[in-house]
């Protein structure tokens, strides 16, 4: 005869459940040591092959607490059981070491034991003790978990071992079972089998009552996943039925569930076995011997420590939870992601409005740390239900300064985000400068104060509200070799498109410079915000475009980052039909496509990649231009400020303007007899 062994409970912690206990000692429990209510939750026994031997490892039964676990109306997840226990925190480690845990832990079987007499109830079988420090201070928490299970006498014993349920059960009894089990709103720990249906162990005496013996089946959700050994929970659903019904149960056909869910191939993961028992001259009805305090990882009787200091404090849990999501996907999607490329990158944001809003919630998703927004305007009553960064309180008394007040609401959103904000106003090209000295000087510095930004900085992304204001970011940006990338929106359509690279030693002489947000115009920028109208003033764009364009242009930047030539990547080839993957892999990343131009059609619901070759004449990136700045500096800039004319002069645009209009009077056929 084989003696039924059982797999012991292993608790697992996570983080989050010592935060709350801090919170819970701080806030509720103060100077109290009395025990609070605490629940848990486990479910079936898993098992993972191990990809390299090919080895199936069990995973061990493992039950879990978290940040809810002190919650009363904690539910569990769908097929997880939940186990209510009792957390007793003691206020010094000394009360901790010299606690009396044979008389807790007697005093807590005591109480699962009478619960069963008095109710019949089985939903205290589970039920754990806890006891613990917090060490506030440090971030330390020692802790010990008990699971009480009742001890047999004699022992139970299972003459022919565990085998597969699907061999005592037919497919579809089996699929009846776990249809019959997700049905219920909660998860059954313990349930009876007759045929195809189910019912709570409580209902043995009237479910089994017309049941022969050998039909009778006792199940129970089995959190190992052992073939050989079921779980914990076993022990005490044994000792409930011989408590309470010791004349019919001295052998148990008993069902190991571990097929919550659907089994792949129709492997059913579930264990059936006989078990017996001897006869017994104790009183069913007194509480036999326990046992059930945990295990250190040494193996010994003993407390653990949890010592948390690196990660407890909330910014530092931030710290780590704001990048869990980008680790699973490299962990799980992308191996060769580089995370710490992207978070390293030092982000600016000129315009601090929708897009800029939008831009900035969308870099954080990515786990960038460094973000700085520059704008000259204030929040006003429009702002708060398009610029998700700002609120009402924010418009008031003339409204908060937006740049300054976009990076502070970032921080508050998540405190290890290095977020500044700057009020500063661009100049810009058909806006003169007056010609005072403290016009003049103001100009210079607010000039200064651009380049030594964007210096500081490895991103910059223009998202302001004007053709003009984009202009002398543009020049520095280039001059700079910075990535720029440029958002902007109309009624229903948008551009997101980056600034191509000067050429450098890291660009292939083959490869084709792509042109700035100025390349496509053949005139220099002017004033466009002087004598505007209403509807002029204001951004008219549908609601939905503004995050549509802004995510565009973070992804766009996360898919540049990953290229290997970086700034310097080449732009794939224009598709004619947009789901194809180009053949042409210079142009793509891990992530995938990096195009040079994105312009979405939101009334179509379509967006088409473009390339757009730089030109040689253009008031923003081109060499002539951009060796004028590096030479001349301010005094340059000012005189793009000041003279409309300067930048075409500059360029060469105004002779391709007097050739245009040769070519048009040369191409008119003149009548000499005309009488003019």
């Amino acid at each position: 005869m084989v003696l039924v062994q059982f797999v012991p409970f292993a608790s697992v912690v996570q983080p989050a459940f010592w935060h709350a206990l801090s919170d819970l000692k701080i806030d509720a429990l103060k100077l109290s040591d009395d025990a609070v209510d605490v629940s848990a939750s486990y479910s079936v026994g898993r098992s993972v092959t191990d990809r390299e031997s090919g080895k199936v490892i069990d995973l061990g039964c493992t039950i879990s607490v978290g940040p809810d676990s002190f919650s009363s109306d904690t539910r569990p997840h769908p097929g997880n059981v939940l186990v209510r226990g009792s957390l007793k925190n003691f206020n010094t480690v000394e009360d901790f070491k010299s606690a009396d845990k044979s008389a807790l832990f007697n005093a807590h079987a005591q109480k699962i034991w009478d619960h069963v007499l008095s109710t019949r109830d089985s939903s205290l079988l589970n039920s754990f003790l806890l006891i613990s420090f917090a060490d506030l201070k440090k971030y330390k928490y020692y802790y010990w978990f008990a699971f009480p299970a009742f001890a047999a006498k004699p022992a139970w014993e299972i003459p022919n071992g565990w085998s597969p349920a699907s061999d005592h059960f037919s497919p579809d009894s089996l699929s009846a079972i776990q249809a019959a089990l997700r049905s219920r709103p909660t998860t059954l720990p313990f349930f009876l089998v007759h045929n195809t249906k189910i019912a709570p162990v409580e209902e043995y005496n009237s479910f089994f009552a017309s049941v022969p013996s050998n039909e009778q089946t006792i199940a129970f959700i089995d959190p190992s996943a052992d073939p050989a050994n079921p779980g914990w929970p076993l022990r005490n659903l044994l000792a409930y039925l011989r408590a309470l019904h010791p004349e019919s149960t001295s052998t148990l056909r008993i069902l190991c569930w571990r097929d919550v869910d659907l089994p792949p191939g129709g492997n059913w993961k579930s264990r059936f076995g006989v078990l017996t028992i001897g006869p017994s001259d104790a009183d069913p009805t007194v509480r036999p011997s326990a046992v059930g305090w945990e295990k250190n990882p040494q193996g010994k009787l003993g407390p653990r420590i949890a010592d948390l200091a690196p990660m407890m404090d909330p910014t530092r849990l931030a710290n780590q939870a704001v990048d869990l999501n980008l680790k699973l996907m490299r962990w799980r999607i992308l191996p060769s992601l580089d995370l710490e490329k992207i978070s390293d990158t030092k982000c600016l944001l000129l315009g601090a409005g929708t897009l800029g809003c939008y831009v900035s919630r969308t870099l954080m998703g990515w786990g960038v740390r460094t973000i700085t927004l520059v704008d000259s305007g204030r929040v006003s009553f429009s702002n708060p239900v398009r610029q998700p960064l700002f609120e009402f309180e924010d418009c008031l008394n003339g409204g908060a300064p937006k740049a300054e007040c976009a990076a502070s609401r970032l921080k508050k959103i998540f405190p290890g985000i290095n977020a500044t904000g700057h009020t500063l106003a661009i100049p810009m090209p058909g806006h003169p400068i007056p010609n005072t000295p403290s016009s003049l000087a103001q100009a210079k510095a607010d000039v200064a104060k651009l380049e030594q930004l964007i210096d500081e900085h490895d991103v910059i992304f223009l998202l302001m509200d004007s053709r003009e204001s984009r202009w002398l970011p543009t020049v520095v940006g280039a001059a700079k070799n910075k990535i720029v990338l440029n958002a902007a929106l109309g009624f229903d359509t948008f551009l997101v498109m980056r600034h191509g690279a000067r050429t450098s030693t890291a660009t292939p002489t083959n490869q084709q410079r792509l042109g700035c947000y100025y390349c496509n115009d053949i005139v220099a920028p002017t004033d466009s915000l002087t004598d505007r109208t209403l509807d002029q003033m204001c951004t008219v764009t549908r609601p939905g475009l503004a995050p549509i364009a802004a995510s565009t242009a973070v992804e766009l930047l996360a898919s540049l980052l990953q290229h290997p030539l970086g700034v310097n990547a080449p732009a794939p080839p224009p598709q004619s039909d947009s789901t194809k993957i180009p053949e042409d892999t210079n142009g793509t990343s891990i992530l995938g496509s990096v195009p040079h131009q994105i312009r979405g059609f939101l009334a179509q619901f379509r967006n088409l990649p473009l390339v757009g070759a730089a030109y040689d004449k253009c008031t923003g990136c081109s060499e002539t231009v951009l060796q004028a700045y590096e030479k001349e500096g301010f005094d340059m800039l000012l005189k793009a400020f000041n003279d409309q004319k300067y930048l075409e002069s500059l360029t060469g645009l105004d002779k391709l303007f007097e050739e245009e209009d040769e070519a048009v009077l040369e191409s008119v056929e003149w009548d000499e007899e005309d009488d003019f």
